[in-house]
């Protein structure tokens, strides 16, 4: 028999921390961009005089939303290692 890998006990933990507040920025990302789509079309309906008022209840949830993903993302430590190419 060949020999026994022994597993790393502990080594990784930082990274899984680092790959979560990976996660967090596409997470602020992803509702950044909807945010901003969402914003265009609620003003764009405002101007057009349609109702928009589903469309800023959805903004104002995007918003919400992003606003406390920032808030959890800054409890995390800063970034200090890049990924590996």
């Amino acid at each position: 028999m060949g020999p026994r890998k022994q597993k790393d006990s502990g080594l990784h933990a930082p990274a899984s921390r680092q790959r979560s507040a990976e996660d967090f920025d596409l997470i602020i990302g992803f509702l950044g961009f909807w945010a901003l789509v969402v914003l265009a079309v609620t003003v764009w309906m405002e101007v057009t005089g349609q109702p928009a008022l589903l469309w800023a209840m959805g903004l104002l949830a995007l918003v919400l939303g992003l606003w406390g993903m920032v808030r959890l993302r800054r409890k995390l430590p800063a970034r200090t290692a890049r990924r590996p190419r």
